[in-house]
Protein backbone atom coordinates (compact mmCIF):
# COMPACT_ATOMS: atom_id res chain seq x y z
CA UNK A 1 0.00 0.00 0.00
CA UNK A 2 1.23 3.49 -0.83
CA UNK A 3 2.16 5.26 2.44
CA UNK A 4 0.28 8.35 3.55
CA UNK A 5 2.39 11.51 3.57
CA UNK A 6 1.72 14.54 5.79
CA UNK A 7 1.73 17.59 3.53
CA UNK A 8 0.73 20.39 5.88
CA UNK A 9 -1.01 21.55 9.05
CA UNK A 10 -3.56 24.37 9.13
CA UNK A 11 -4.65 26.15 12.30
CA UNK A 12 -8.41 26.54 12.84
CA UNK A 13 -9.51 29.64 14.79
CA UNK A 14 -11.17 28.35 17.95
CA UNK A 15 -10.61 24.69 17.11
CA UNK A 16 -8.02 21.92 16.69
CA UNK A 17 -5.74 21.96 13.64
CA UNK A 18 -6.44 20.28 10.32
CA UNK A 19 -3.90 18.09 8.56
CA UNK A 20 -3.50 17.55 4.84
CA UNK A 21 -2.27 14.12 3.76
CA UNK A 22 -1.39 12.77 0.34
CA UNK A 23 -1.45 9.13 -0.70
CA UNK A 24 -0.37 8.76 -4.30
CA UNK A 25 -2.57 11.15 -6.30
CA UNK A 26 -5.22 11.42 -3.56
CA UNK A 27 -5.49 14.08 -0.85
CA UNK A 28 -7.24 13.87 2.52
CA UNK A 29 -8.05 16.57 5.09
CA UNK A 30 -8.08 15.06 8.56
CA UNK A 31 -9.13 16.24 12.01
CA UNK A 32 -7.56 14.09 14.73
CA UNK A 33 -8.45 10.63 13.37
CA UNK A 34 -11.50 11.76 11.40
CA UNK A 35 -11.17 12.10 7.64
CA UNK A 36 -13.30 15.16 6.89
CA UNK A 37 -12.92 15.10 3.11
CA UNK A 38 -10.88 13.52 0.36
CA UNK A 39 -10.43 13.69 -3.37
CA UNK A 40 -11.68 10.09 -3.56
CA UNK A 41 -15.10 10.97 -2.16
CA UNK A 42 -16.33 14.16 -3.80
CA UNK A 43 -19.72 13.08 -5.11
CA UNK A 44 -21.89 14.71 -2.46
CA UNK A 45 -19.91 17.98 -2.55
CA UNK A 46 -20.37 18.11 -6.32
CA UNK A 47 -24.08 17.34 -5.85
CA UNK A 48 -24.37 20.26 -3.45
CA UNK A 49 -23.27 22.59 -6.25
CA UNK A 50 -25.10 21.00 -9.17
CA UNK A 51 -28.43 20.51 -7.38
CA UNK A 52 -28.34 24.05 -6.03
CA UNK A 53 -27.81 25.40 -9.55
CA UNK A 54 -30.80 23.37 -10.73
CA UNK A 55 -32.90 25.36 -8.27
CA UNK A 56 -31.71 28.71 -9.66
CA UNK A 57 -34.02 28.70 -12.68
CA UNK A 58 -35.59 32.13 -13.01
CA UNK A 59 -32.77 33.88 -11.14
CA UNK A 60 -30.95 36.07 -13.69
CA UNK A 61 -27.32 36.86 -12.94
CA UNK A 62 -27.41 34.85 -9.72
CA UNK A 63 -25.37 35.74 -6.67
CA UNK A 64 -24.26 32.83 -4.48
CA UNK A 65 -22.45 32.35 -1.19
CA UNK A 66 -20.47 29.20 -0.47
CA UNK A 67 -19.55 28.62 3.16
CA UNK A 68 -16.44 26.45 3.36
CA UNK A 69 -14.10 26.00 0.38
CA UNK A 70 -13.00 22.53 1.45
CA UNK A 71 -11.37 21.00 -1.61
CA UNK A 72 -13.29 23.21 -4.01
CA UNK A 73 -15.56 20.53 -5.48
CA UNK A 74 -18.75 22.52 -4.82
CA UNK A 75 -17.24 25.71 -6.23
CA UNK A 76 -16.06 24.02 -9.42
CA UNK A 77 -19.44 22.35 -9.92
CA UNK A 78 -21.17 25.74 -9.59
CA UNK A 79 -18.80 27.51 -11.97
CA UNK A 80 -19.35 24.84 -14.62
CA UNK A 81 -23.08 25.55 -14.60
CA UNK A 82 -23.32 29.32 -14.19
CA UNK A 83 -23.06 32.00 -16.84
CA UNK A 84 -20.47 34.77 -17.08
CA UNK A 85 -22.58 37.30 -15.14
CA UNK A 86 -22.94 35.17 -12.01
CA UNK A 87 -21.05 36.09 -8.84
CA UNK A 88 -19.90 33.54 -6.25
CA UNK A 89 -18.60 34.58 -2.84
CA UNK A 90 -16.52 31.89 -1.11
CA UNK A 91 -16.13 32.34 2.64
CA UNK A 92 -13.34 30.22 4.11
CA UNK A 93 -12.38 30.58 7.76
CA UNK A 94 -9.06 28.71 7.58
CA UNK A 95 -6.35 30.49 5.56
CA UNK A 96 -4.30 27.29 5.41
CA UNK A 97 -6.98 25.59 3.31
CA UNK A 98 -6.61 28.28 0.65
CA UNK A 99 -2.83 27.98 0.86
CA UNK A 100 -3.17 24.25 0.20
CA UNK A 101 -5.51 24.96 -2.72
CA UNK A 102 -2.98 27.30 -4.32
CA UNK A 103 -0.01 25.11 -3.37
CA UNK A 104 0.11 21.30 -3.17
CA UNK A 105 -3.48 20.92 -4.41
CA UNK A 106 -3.18 23.37 -7.32
CA UNK A 107 -3.81 20.64 -9.89
CA UNK A 108 -7.04 19.69 -8.11
CA UNK A 109 -8.12 23.33 -7.70
CA UNK A 110 -7.72 23.86 -11.47
CA UNK A 111 -7.68 27.65 -11.15
CA UNK A 112 -11.23 27.95 -9.80
CA UNK A 113 -10.24 30.55 -7.18
CA UNK A 114 -8.93 32.79 -9.95
CA UNK A 115 -12.18 32.71 -11.92
CA UNK A 116 -13.38 36.33 -12.41
CA UNK A 117 -16.81 35.36 -11.06
CA UNK A 118 -15.33 34.37 -7.69
CA UNK A 119 -14.81 36.63 -4.67
CA UNK A 120 -12.75 35.02 -1.91
CA UNK A 121 -13.52 36.09 1.66
CA UNK A 122 -11.13 34.78 4.33
CA UNK A 123 -13.46 34.83 7.29
CA UNK A 124 -16.43 33.25 9.03
CA UNK A 125 -19.38 32.58 6.72
CA UNK A 126 -21.65 33.41 9.66
CA UNK A 127 -20.42 37.00 9.43
CA UNK A 128 -21.07 37.07 5.68
CA UNK A 129 -24.61 35.88 6.29
CA UNK A 130 -25.34 38.30 9.14
CA UNK A 131 -24.12 41.28 7.10
CA UNK A 132 -26.31 40.48 4.09
CA UNK A 133 -29.91 41.51 3.44
CA UNK A 134 -31.83 39.87 0.57
CA UNK A 135 -28.48 39.61 -1.24
CA UNK A 136 -28.06 35.98 -2.30
CA UNK A 137 -30.04 33.72 -4.61
CA UNK A 138 -28.43 30.72 -2.91
CA UNK A 139 -26.32 30.02 0.15
CA UNK A 140 -24.46 26.70 0.29
CA UNK A 141 -23.07 25.55 3.61
CA UNK A 142 -20.53 22.74 3.93
CA UNK A 143 -19.24 23.75 7.33
CA UNK A 144 -17.93 21.47 10.07
CA UNK A 145 -19.42 18.18 8.86
CA UNK A 146 -22.95 19.58 9.08
CA UNK A 147 -25.13 20.50 12.07
CA UNK A 148 -23.41 17.91 14.28
CA UNK A 149 -20.03 19.65 14.10
CA UNK A 150 -16.56 18.38 14.90
CA UNK A 151 -14.05 21.14 14.41
CA UNK A 152 -15.25 24.32 16.11
CA UNK A 153 -18.01 24.89 18.72
CA UNK A 154 -18.76 28.37 17.36
CA UNK A 155 -20.01 26.76 14.13
CA UNK A 156 -23.07 25.50 15.99
CA UNK A 157 -24.53 29.00 15.79
CA UNK A 158 -24.87 28.74 12.00
CA UNK A 159 -27.33 25.88 12.43
CA UNK A 160 -29.19 27.28 15.44
CA UNK A 161 -32.54 29.07 15.09
CA UNK A 162 -30.83 32.47 15.18
CA UNK A 163 -28.39 31.45 12.43
CA UNK A 164 -31.20 30.15 10.24
CA UNK A 165 -33.11 33.39 10.73
CA UNK A 166 -30.03 35.29 9.56
CA UNK A 167 -29.80 33.04 6.50
CA UNK A 168 -33.45 33.72 5.71
CA UNK A 169 -32.78 37.47 5.79
CA UNK A 170 -29.66 37.09 3.63
CA UNK A 171 -31.56 35.30 0.86
CA UNK A 172 -33.61 36.95 -1.82
CA UNK A 173 -37.29 35.89 -1.94
CA UNK A 174 -37.39 32.43 -3.48
CA UNK A 175 -33.72 31.89 -2.67
CA UNK A 176 -32.30 28.57 -1.48
CA UNK A 177 -30.28 27.64 1.59
CA UNK A 178 -28.48 24.37 0.79
CA UNK A 179 -26.84 22.54 3.70
CA UNK A 180 -24.52 19.52 3.45
CA UNK A 181 -24.36 17.00 6.28
CA UNK A 182 -22.42 13.80 6.81
CA UNK A 183 -25.46 12.18 8.45
CA UNK A 184 -29.22 12.59 8.93
CA UNK A 185 -30.38 14.95 11.66
CA UNK A 186 -34.17 14.89 12.19
CA UNK A 187 -33.99 17.53 14.93
CA UNK A 188 -32.22 19.95 12.63
CA UNK A 189 -34.60 19.18 9.75
CA UNK A 190 -37.54 20.12 11.97
CA UNK A 191 -35.73 23.30 13.03
CA UNK A 192 -35.34 24.26 9.37
CA UNK A 193 -39.06 23.86 8.77
CA UNK A 194 -39.98 25.77 11.93
CA UNK A 195 -37.74 28.62 10.72
CA UNK A 196 -40.13 29.19 7.81
CA UNK A 197 -38.30 27.39 5.02
CA UNK A 198 -39.85 24.94 2.59
CA UNK A 199 -37.52 21.98 3.05
CA UNK A 200 -36.49 19.19 0.68
CA UNK A 201 -34.15 16.55 2.15
CA UNK A 202 -32.05 14.69 -0.42
CA UNK A 203 -29.78 11.70 0.15
CA UNK A 204 -26.65 11.51 -1.99
CA UNK A 205 -23.70 9.16 -2.17
CA UNK A 206 -20.20 10.16 -1.16
CA UNK A 207 -18.65 8.93 -4.40
CA UNK A 208 -19.41 10.27 -7.84
CA UNK A 209 -20.10 6.71 -9.08
CA UNK A 210 -23.10 6.39 -6.74
CA UNK A 211 -21.24 4.33 -4.14
CA UNK A 212 -19.88 5.03 -0.68
CA UNK A 213 -21.53 6.45 2.42
CA UNK A 214 -24.85 8.27 2.23
CA UNK A 215 -24.78 11.99 2.95
CA UNK A 216 -27.61 14.47 3.34
CA UNK A 217 -28.33 17.78 1.62
CA UNK A 218 -31.20 19.95 2.80
CA UNK A 219 -32.56 22.43 0.26
CA UNK A 220 -34.48 25.06 2.20
CA UNK A 221 -36.32 27.66 0.12
CA UNK A 222 -37.25 31.11 1.34
CA UNK A 223 -40.92 31.71 0.44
Amino acid sequence: MTPRELVGIAEVPGGPPLRLFRRGADFMIVLDRNELMSTRMSGSEVALGTMTCERLAGHPNPRLLIGGYGMGFTLRAVLERLGPDARVVVAELVPGIIEWARGPMAAVTDGCLDDPRVVLDIGDVADSIRQASAEFDAIMLDVDNGPDGLTRPANDGIYAAQGLAAAMRALKPGGTLAIWSAAPDPVFARRLSKSGFAVDEVRVRARGNGKGATHIIWFARRP
